[in-house]
């Protein structure tokens, strides 16, 4: 019995054009924007603000422990932070519809090194301002240079390199730009 692999091909394909798709990096309302203010509490229940980040460049991310992307980068963003953190970069975990029990429990597992917060409903809206289309998936990152600017909104996971790229842009206040999704 011969088998017709076509559909199975055709398949993959459009989850790869997808994949590539959702990696690329838009520049937050096509230039750099104040950054939104936030506050809320960490996991681990401490007050938290966006007050707190300034003169720091950093990364708000938007993630699940359920979703397979987000888990595949995580690894990354630890090793991120410890490299950048000196230099006054960190990355801001914002856990969306989880429990407070399971995303403590994934910090742990995960060695995850940053400040993480329950993403209220607030917290998303938010944000969904500064996207097109607001937040209409995970990972969804929001980057912030050291002059507080919102310098670019990635939809999509990100591998060690590309963050690299992206904290020193971060850091150096330049734009995040879309190079940085090779």
């Amino acid at each position: 019995m011969k088998r017709n692999t076509l559909p199975f091909a055709a398949l993959f394909l459009a989850l790869v054009l997808f994949a590539v798709q959702s990696t690329v990096t838009e520049t937050a309302k096509a230039a750099s924007v104040p950054a939104p203010s936030f506050s809320g509490k960490t996991i681990d229940g401490k007050p938290f603000s966006s007050s707190s980040l300034k003169g720091k460049g950093y990364i708000v991310n938007f993630f699940a422990t359920w979703c397979p992307p987000c888990r595949a980068e995580i690894p990354d963003m630890v090793e991120i932070q410890k490299k950048y953190e000196k230099q006054g970069f960190t990355f801001v975990g914002m856990a969306v519809n989880e429990t407070g029990p399971k995303v403590q429990s994934f910090i742990k597992s995960k060695g995850i090194n940053y400040p993480v917060l329950m993403a209220t409903q607030e917290l998303i809206q938010t944000f969904n301002g500064y996207k097109v289309g607001g937040i209409s998936g995970i990972p969804t990152s929001f980057v912030v240079d050291v002059s507080g600017q919102l310098i670019g909104v990635i939809v999509g996971p990100r591998s060690l390199e590309q963050f690299e790229q992206i904290v020193n842009a971060a850091l150096n206040s330049k734009a995040v730009k879309s190079s940085a999704s090779k």
